[in-house]
């Protein structure tokens, strides 16, 4: 989750807590201005509660109501900064507690004691310093009215009464400070965690709903309470409405009550629709000895047979592999008495021809195998960013001095501007070393010299790099190009067919797509696709 989420998570938890405090203190605010208001205008008569100056106390009460009401009207707004409005209401709360106080003096004890709410509400929200603050603040204005009123009225042994208060205050206001706290704490760890687990539900949903194998989860009715898109797709991809597991699928229907009743699980391979792979269904229980809610696993057999494929030709590669590494020892062998043979001085001239014959599939036997070699042994790649244009220039002027061309051409094309891709440079030098092996050799008219072309460009303005080997020979026919990626095909008599396969194989290990397009006029033109170039992000400014 990013700061700025986070940062917006804290900030409406704790606008909610504060919503809860502040309409919790301004509905107060109304009981206690009723209350002003009564001891004002209907305890004037009664003996111990009459005011002792009926017009102040009268004015204390209807302006503690109007405020009250008004608070109570605007506590939404507070919310926007409850810290400062907060501090501005519990500073008129203690103004109007100590006019209050003041003006009935008799009902002192439960006006001091409804100020203790004010403070403790509003230390809920402040801050510690503020809290004790208003606390002492509150206290000092007890104090003061006993001083006044010992001054006018002749009011007198009240300093420790209001002295214990004030001590009431510091506690309340201290402990609701804390307690305030605390709760936010506890109120946003509570919601972390749900979040948490909010998340957590949410990744376990996506993993189940994107495994390949279907899930299904069946309650004690037979009715299907979910199930992932793999085990929709293998159930026919049926209607959301339909629910029922013996309707959707009987023949699973039928083992899931022989496992549940009698214990025994059919474990060939079904298919629960046409046109779907078959399945072998697992149950099991969510709970053990409980059988109102089961998971049904629907395993595609074709996936476990693609897979026991993957692994045995991996085996079969590595066996092949130890097989031609024992081939060339025998081969060196027999190449190596050819040779002996042929420098005999009594061979007559049909001997000597079965000599060339034997050298010349040795070679192609030698050639097959450094093919199976190298397919075996294959590293991974180590992709680096490359100038095609360059490399292509470069590539060209170190084929023609390694090999002579004879009246021959190899020319490489290349664009103005720079021409970037990702690629292992050496598994692409080997790639276009045989494609162009192959173009000057199968790439000519007859009569004619091969003239072949290294191309560097992009795709499009913002697309693919792309390196093209293109030649202006008789192509090739349309049946044969669908085949000529596969290994050991060839139509060449002397061809191992595992050329075109290596570098199908070394382009699909670089994230790359080699393929043959044909040329209009005649002509072959093996197209390789590169990875385009990691681009920097664009800056918003």
């Amino acid at each position: 989750m990013s700061v700025a989420a986070k940062t917006l998570e804290n900030s409406i938890s704790s606008t909610s807590t504060a919503r809860r405090e502040l309409y919790f203190l301004n509905w107060f605010r109304v009981a206690q201005a009723i209350v002003y208001s009564l001891l004002a205008f209907w305890a004037a008569g009664s003996k111990g509660l009459d005011p002792n100056l009926p017009v102040l106390a009268k004015v204390v009460a209807a302006l503690s109501l109007g405020y009250a009401l008004i608070a109570l009207l605007r506590t939404r707004a507070w919310l926007l900064r409850p810290v400062l409005y907060t501090s501005a209401a519990i500073t008129v709360d203690i103004f109007i507690a100590i006019t209050a106080v003041f003006a009935m003096h008799n009902a002192r004890l439960g006006i001091a004691m409804m100020l203790v709410v004010n403070l403790a509400g509003a230390a809920l929200v402040l801050p510690m310093r503020l809290a004790l603050f208003f606390a002492a603040l509150a206290t000092l204005g007890m104090l003061g009215q006993v001083f006044l009123g010992s001054q006018f009225h002749g009011f007198d042994g009240e300093l420790l009464e209001s002295g214990l208060f004030g001590i009431v205050y510091l506690a309340a206001a201290g402990m609701c400070n804390i307690l305030g706290r605390q709760m936010r704490a506890s109120e946003a760890l509570a919601q972390k965690r749900g979040l948490d687990l909010a998340n957590l539900a949410q990744v376990n949903e996506l993993i189940i709903r994107r495994m390949k194998t279907g899930v299904l989860l069946v309650d004690d009715g037979n009715q299907v309470h979910q199930f992932n898109e793999s085990a929709w797709m293998l159930l026919g991809s049926p209607s959301i409405g339909q629910r029922d597991l013996g309707t959707l699928a009987p023949e699973l229907s039928r083992r899931l009550f022989h496992w549940r009743h009698y214990n025994k699980l059919d474990e060939t391979s079904i298919a629960l629709a046409e046109g779907v792979p078959e399945i072998v269904p697992r149950f099991t229980r969510l709970a053990a000895n409980d059988d109102s809610n089961i998971l049904i696993f629907l395993d595609d057999t074709s996936l476990v047979s693609r897979r026991a494929e993957e692994l045995t030709l991996a085996s079969l590669g590595r066996l092949s592999a130890s097989i031609a590494h024992e081939i060339r020892n025998p081969l060196a062998a027999i190449r190596y008495s050819a040779q002996l043979l042929a420098e005999s001085e009594d061979l007559v001239q049909g001997d000597q021809r079965m000599v060339e014959i034997i050298n010349n599939h040795c070679s192609r036997l030698n050639e097959i195998i450094e093919n199976i070699l190298q397919l075996s042994r294959r590293e991974r790649s180590r992709p680096e960013t490359l100038d095609l244009n360059a490399w292509a220039l470069n590539f060209v002027d170190e084929y023609s001095e390694s090999n002579d061309l004879g009246g021959d051409s190899l020319r490489a094309i290349v664009q103005p501007t720079a021409v970037e891709a990702v690629i292992d440079p050496q598994h692409l030098q080997q790639v276009i070393w045989n494609l162009v092996q192959n173009a000057l050799r199968y790439g000519r008219m007859p009569g004619e010299p091969a003239r072949v072309m290294l191309i560097s460009r992009a795709a499009s303005e913002s697309g693919p790099p792309l390196l093209e080997v293109v030649d202006r020979g008789p192509g090739i026919p349309t049946k044969v190009a669908a085949q000529i990626f596969e290994p050991f095909y060839t139509t060449h008599e002397y061809g191992t067919g595992l050329g075109l396969y290596l570098c199908k194989q070394m382009c699909d290990a670089n994230q790359a797509e080699l393929e043959y397009v044909p040329v209009a006029g005649g002509g072959s033109c093996f197209r390789i696709t590169l990875a385009l170039t990691a681009q920097p992000p664009k800056s918003d400014s």
